[in-house]
């Protein structure tokens, strides 16, 4: 094969391998292949794994010698001295060999394979005679989904994402959690969130492990304790039982457990005792980010004496010794720990750090060289930015997960997680989120192939999430996730078109959205109607195909009911009428419902839908 062929299939390939040597020479495209492992490789545990994967590109993987003329054979072993989660992928005239580093790095061969055979279709090439040596640049990499604003996904749903992470090479899966396990006598809490149960969470770790995922436990510890705490019979757990004012509720309300209270560690204790015994995992992520109440009340006097800090501390040691005494190692958010490095040198050295940002311009580099200092193991966390936005913020989200992986590979970081929030609502579809996962995929494993100026968002969508033959969907996807960007408004951590619903009842000019600009929201409503229109031409595979275009189709439309909601408020001429605005809404509303229902259990449906209904109010 020449540079340009070799060029060509490079390019289909996620996450890119680190070295690809394709020379001698090549072959009709195979479409059967056997399987042959040596003693120490579980063959029916790989197959279990990667068939689907080439069947995805039309072609057949079995166990045992080739029973066709057109089968070609692959042999598997094992040679740990490459190092876990490597392989080497040898393709000969007769035979294709991979050699893993472990069960995890033959996996990740055989699935490379499948995308090579996907890629040699696609590019109309023949079969190369190449070799291909890979390895990840973090260990871990994983997934957080928020299944605590708001939305709790199905098993189907779950179990589905666990296999597209499989194929994008992801290790690690973290469901963020404050509310949504049904701990038992604690119905009040949860009766209304469909929560996952102790039995499904076993059923996901299974599910995991046999994909080489490790199913993390999370659970909140201190601050984003309101869902709890704003129920009288645990108020009295709480730093400021009165409650106050803060960004993930609309209502005043109780926020996090006083640090200071012994009761508090018991409540903890025994919600661990109770959530841990159903997960396999080694680690468990504790949370403590944003203690956003500490020292204002009941805590106060001793904040006061000692420092904020020094309580806080105290308050992670003695978490610590609990999670140690279930036999696992502690991970939590690093947001505290960051502002003084004095305080990183004194958490338990056994703790794992989290370092989180989601701008693209987040200070990645420092942060993780103060968490370097400290002799901690850490991990660097950027986001999808799907949340606060509808449909995304395609450019925002390329740019935090390239800069997180070029900086937590610099610095040394173990771990990669890409993070899925639902702030307000949680209103953007989960196909929405694709790209962040897609790109951080493929940052978390090769960092600086991202970083090329080449890589193109919407192809590696339409060939590894949608399997758009027609090469429309991820176009559409990636350019409706920027279209906030022409309104004339700057954001952080949302767009200004999801800030003009949720703020519908505050004044414009607005802190959320400087700069808001009627004429460009009406030529911001222009491009979405041209998105929309194109989106008709994508002829998806994927087996939830029907529902990605669907929830674009919705996603463009809210995006553009919010451009004629924005100019309405703005007060400029030829604005919509009130009524025809909630004429317009109504039908978003009631779409908002059947997509949810088709990934996603009944609780929180009514919540997450009051951010729409509440501007249809105002109409």
């Amino acid at each position: 094969m020449d540079a340009d062929g070799t060029r060509a299939l490079t390019s289909t390939l996620l996450p890119q391998p680190h070295s690809i040597d394709a020379s001698g020479p090549a072959r009709a495209v195979p479409r059967h292949f056997a399987l042959r492992a040596s003693s120490d490789v579980d063959a029916e545990e790989v197959v279990r794994t990667a068939r689907s994967h080439f069947e995805s590109a039309g072609c057949t993987l079995l166990v045992g010698t080739p029973t066709s003329s057109d089968a070609i054979q692959v042999s598997l072993s094992l040679t740990h001295t490459q190092g876990a989660q490597s392989y080497r992928l040898r393709s000969g005239a007769r035979e294709i060999t991979i050699e893993g580093g472990d069960a995890a790095g033959l996996s990740y061969g055989l699935t490379t394979l499948s995308q090579i055979v996907s890629g040699c279709i696609e590019q109309r090439i023949p079969f190369p005679s190449l070799t291909i040596e890979d390895r990840p640049d973090f260990p871990r990499r994983g997934f957080l989904l928020d299944i605590s604003r708001s939305k709790v996904p199905t098993q189907a749903t779950l179990f589905a994402l666990v296999d597209w992470m499989a194929y994008l090479k992801l290790n690690e899966l973290q469901l963020y959690t404050e509310h949504t396990f049904a701990y038992r006598d604690h119905e009040t809490v949860w009766r209304d969130s469909s929560p996952l149960t102790g039995d499904e969470i076993e059923a996901l770790d299974r599910h995991c492990r046999e994909r080489h995922i490790e199913l993390v436990p999370n659970q909140q510890s201190l601050g984003h304790m309101h869902r709890w705490l704003k129920h009288e019979r645990y108020r009295h757990l709480a730093e400021v039982p009165e409650g106050i004012a803060h960004a993930f509720s609309r209502e005043r309300e109780p926020y996090g457990l006083c640090a200071t209270d012994p009761k508090s560690l018991v409540f903890l204790e025994s919600l661990y005792d109770e959530l841990l015994p159903h997960f396999s995992s080694s680690r468990f992520n504790v949370g403590l980010d944003e203690p956003v109440d500490l020292g204002l009340d009941r805590s106060k006097a001793l904040c006061a004496e000692r420092g904020a800090q020094r309580v806080y501390l105290d308050f992670v040691r003695a978490i610590a010794e609990r999670v140690r005494a279930h036999g696992l190692r502690m991970e939590m958010w690093a947001d505290i720990v960051v502002k003084e490095p004095a305080l990183a040198r004194e958490i338990p050295a056994d703790v794992h750090l989290l370092e989180w940002g989601y701008e693209a311009d987040h200070p990645f580099g420092d942060h993780l060289a103060i968490l370097a200092e400290s002799g901690h193991t850490f991990s660097v966390c950027p986001g999808t930015s799907s949340w606060q936005s509808i449909a995304g913020r395609t450019q925002n989200a390329l740019a935090n997960l390239r800069s997180a992986a070029l900086s937590g590979k610099a610095a040394g970081a173990s771990g990669y997680l890409i993070t899925d929030w639902g702030d307000r609502g949680h209103l953007q579809p989960l196909s929405v989120s694709y790209a962040g996962i897609l790109a951080g995929a493929a940052c978390a494993w090769n960092a600086e192939s991202v970083s090329s100026r080449s890589f193109d968002l919407g192809a590696e969508l339409d060939r590894h999430a949608f399997r758009d033959d027609a090469r429309v969907l991820g176009k559409v996807a990636t350019q409706l996730g920027d279209v906030y960007r022409t309104t004339g408004a700057s954001s952080t951590n949302g767009s200004a078109l999801f800030f003009l619903l949720a703020f519908a009842d505050e004044a414009l000019p607005h802190a959320r959205m400087p700069g808001l600009r009627a004429s460009d929201l009406d030529s911001t409503s222009e491009t979405i109607r041209e998105l929309r229109a194109t989106l008709e031409r994508a002829r998806p595979r994927a087996a939830d195909s029907a529902l990605i275009v669907d929830e674009m189709r919705w996603a463009a439309d809210v995006l553009a009911f919010a451009c004629r909601f924005g100019i309405a408020r703005l007060g400029a001429r030829a604005a919509a009428s009130a009524r025809d605005l909630r004429a317009e809404l109504t039908p978003l509303i009631a779409e908002h419902g059947r997509l949810w229902n088709a990934r996603n259990r009944p609780g929180g449906r009514i919540e997450s839908a009051d951010w729409l209904t509440r501007v249809a109010g105002l109409l």
